[in-house]
């Protein structure tokens, strides 16, 4: 029997509904959350990202800034305008767009963003806060992924997950998050992948997440029956957009699957969103 859909977009509007509640009460009280957006550079897929960050904030109630710098704009511009954003109080939170140019440090920058306005919950003090399994500004697309894999009412304690891909703000994060709720994981990356063991490694995994960025990477065959399956890839096949998991075979086996688009993504920005209006509560204190 084909898998049931998790629908990203569904999850990410009743999220956005409760926010758009919360956020009405925090203005009664003089909170207003807002969030600055900095953007490097005419990168085509980031435009496209802004507008839709832009758009999500504004439905809600938050006040969406944006400050685009050019192509050739100093690693010391952009250091100063991060420390100006920090200092000032009416911004809530702030999101670095990527990709960066290659002359500019992204890391360096992320590092600068205070931990109270860092939206996308991943400076040191956020990811260290997964570490203790507290997050209150937590990395977007790892909550995300705990919020689509909560939405299927399976009960995690004990079930084996298989993270494929171990990047610092998705694979590694999630990993962290599914021990906190005593799931036994794995976590896959490119030598797993250089001694031909990854599909061994999936054809195990209850739950699979996989966040590489390689179209069609995990065969569908490999998925265990009865798993639920996580796409966080974003790939685009001949004018398509795909994830990193063969969908049409993948979805025969599962009993759980998000589509791509429309899975992760919806989810991500709504955790964006979320975390925004987390930092203007903490800054109110």
């Amino acid at each position: 029997m084909a898998a049931t859909l998790i629908d990203g977009n569904k999850i990410a509007g009743e999220i956005k509904e409760k926010l758009a509640e919360e956020i009405k009460r925090l203005k009664e009280k003089g909170v207003s959350p807002s969030l600055s957006s900095i953007q490097v550079g005419e990168d085509p897929g980031t435009k496209v990202y802004v507008r839709s960050q832009k758009k999500s904030c504004e439905k809600i109630g938050i006040e969406y800034n944006l400050r685009q710098f050019k192509e050739d704009v100093s690693q010391k511009e952009l250091e100063d305008f991060i420390n100006h954003l920090n200092e000032d109080k009416r911004v809530s939170g702030i999101i670095l767009q990527m990709p960066l140019p290659s002359h500019i440090d992204g890391r360096g920058l992320q590092r600068m963003i205070s931990s109270q306005k860092d939206a996308e919950g991943i400076s040191p003090a956020n990811m260290g806060m997964v570490v203790y399994a507290r997050p209150i500004l937590g990395p977007c697309t790892a909550m995300a992924v705990m919020e689509l894999i909560k939405s299927t009412g399976v009960k995690l304690y004990g079930k084996e997950a298989v993270m494929v891909g171990h990047s610092d703000i998705v694979g590694k994060p999630t990993t962290l998050l599914l021990l906190d709720k005593f799931v036994t994981t794995s976590v896959c990356h490119i030598a797993t992948g250089e001694r031909g063991t990854l599909p061994e490694y999936v054809r195990k995994a209850e739950i699979l997440i996989v966040a590489v960025g390689k179209a069609n990477l995990v065969k569908g065959e490999w998925v265990k029956e009865g798993a639920i399956v996580i796409d966080v890839g974003i790939n685009r096949v001949e004018g398509k957009i795909v994830g990193d998991v063969e969908f049409e075979v993948a979805k025969e086996r599962a009993s759980f699957i998000t589509p791509v688009p429309g899975g992760v993504g919806p989810v991500t920005t709504a955790m964006l969103l979320k975390n925004t209006v987390e930092a203007a509560k903490l800054q109110a204190k």
